[in-house]
């Protein structure tokens, strides 16, 4: 075979990612938003003599489950389509 030719197919067409993908990427971002809660955590137990500090980390540490439940389950908006028109013609002739 020639090797100049690419392994992977050339993407020809507007078509949305497939709804596997989708749940892939959703599941990363979900995994990623979570695994940052646990630092936030480790740190303000290990930064407990500095309260406002340990505080802070708490603190962002809360929303975070709450927010990467709606990121992962916020699925990419439909492309809007424009409907084709119909023409319409008049029976038996022009008028």
């Amino acid at each position: 075979m020639n090797s100049s030719r690419r392994e992977e197919p050339v993407l020809i067409t507007s078509a949305a990612p497939s709804y596997e993908d989708q749940l892939a990427a959703r599941r990363r971002r979900y995994a990623l938003m979570m695994s940052l809660r646990i630092p936030c955590i480790v740190l303000a137990v290990l930064f407990a003599k500095i309260w406002w500090l340990a505080l802070a980390l708490v603190l962002l540490s809360v929303p975070l489950p709450w927010m990467a439940v709606l990121i992962a389950n916020d699925r990419p908006p439909r492309k809007a389509e424009t409907p084709r028109g119909v023409e319409r013609r008049a029976i038996g002739g022009t008028r």
